[in-house]
């Protein structure tokens, strides 16, 4: 049976059966599944995620969301003790500051909107494009809203959360990258895009590495910025409780934050990548989540 010790076979689990809508988070060892989406959408990698757990003899229960949690003891009384660890949760976000940046709401975090995305209007031809790389769900919203011709084009996503925003937009999806943050993504790539004319579509500001490691490797790519980030600007620097936990989804963030809230010695940054990571001043040394969804590092946040 299933034993704590194998946190990371679970891990390999998601990667191996291509999940999008089910991350495995190891602070509350189960499969989160993305509640935004109906059970039509979920159902098939519902089958495939538990077939996968029972070939490997691995304990599991659904919790009254639909999540899959993982236990080696599956009896009346799993739902019952699973929802007093959510109450637990509850009362432990209520007496933790936890922040996103962003409008997105999260369960058991606040919000502190700090940026703005605006589309860079312009005419856009991908039609000598072979395949399309997106690193982010912005990108992938407005190439959209510029062109319904990249539809058509294998798309090349660095993580389920940016999949998932191609795939509700009736984009092709050719490969998820499993690493998840920017350089390693663009190793992945390699082998996929040799002898392909590839655009990487994003912001305006670049923040990996990728552009240069295609150009290293004798791939002919092309970037194109679809949109900007720009900060939200207050009157008054805000104030945060002392002891308060920030999730920092993008070095615009960082910058953004910066500039309307003094950073306190009792603050705990928490970095959505590594890529993110390098963008912090010295004085900050963030924690990495272990997933790239705003909704995982909040659980990071909680268990601290």
């Amino acid at each position: 049976m299933f034993s704590k010790s194998s946190v990371k076979d679970l891990s390999e689990i998601s990667k191996k059966l291509n999940l999008l809508y089910y991350e495995y988070d190891k602070y509350q060892n189960k499969f989160i599944v993305d509640s935004r989406y109906n059970k039509e959408t979920t159902y098939n990698e519902l089958i495939k995620l538990t077939y996968e757990l029972s070939k490997q003899n691995i304990g599991f229960f659904r919790d009254e969301d639909s999540n899959i949690v993982i236990s080696s003891e599956c009896n009346l009384f799993s739902p019952i003790k699973q929802r007093i660890k959510n109450i637990s949760y509850a009362f432990k976000s209520y007496r933790k500051n936890i922040y996103t940046l962003s409008d997105k709401r999260v369960k058991h975090a606040k919000n502190l909107p700090l940026i703005e995305t605006r589309v860079i209007e312009q005419a856009i031809d991908l039609t000598p494009y072979d395949a399309l790389i997106f690193t982010s769900k912005n990108g992938v919203k407005y190439c959209d809203s510029l062109t319904s011709e990249w539809r058509k084009i294998p798309t090349y996503t660095i993580s389920t959360q940016t999949a998932k925003q191609v795939k509700d937009l009736k984009g092709k999806i050719a490969f998820v990258g499993k690493e998840k943050h920017g350089d390693e993504f663009a190793y992945e790539l390699l082998e996929h895009l040799k002898g392909k004319r590839v655009a990487y579509i994003g912001a305006e500001r670049i923040v990996s590495n990728l552009m240069s490691i295609m150009e290293e490797h004798h791939i002919a790519c092309d970037y194109i910025a679809v949109y900007r980030t720009v900060c939200k600007d207050y009157e008054e620097k805000i104030k945060l409780p002392s002891g308060s936990i920030i999730i920092f989804s993008s070095p615009s963030t960082i910058e953004c934050f910066l500039k309307n809230v003094e950073w306190d010695k009792s603050f705990t940054a928490i970095s959505i990548g590594r890529t993110t990571a390098k963008y912090f001043p010295e004085y900050i040394e963030p924690l990495i989540a272990d997933n790239t969804s705003l909704e995982s590092c909040v659980y990071k946040a909680l268990s601290l």
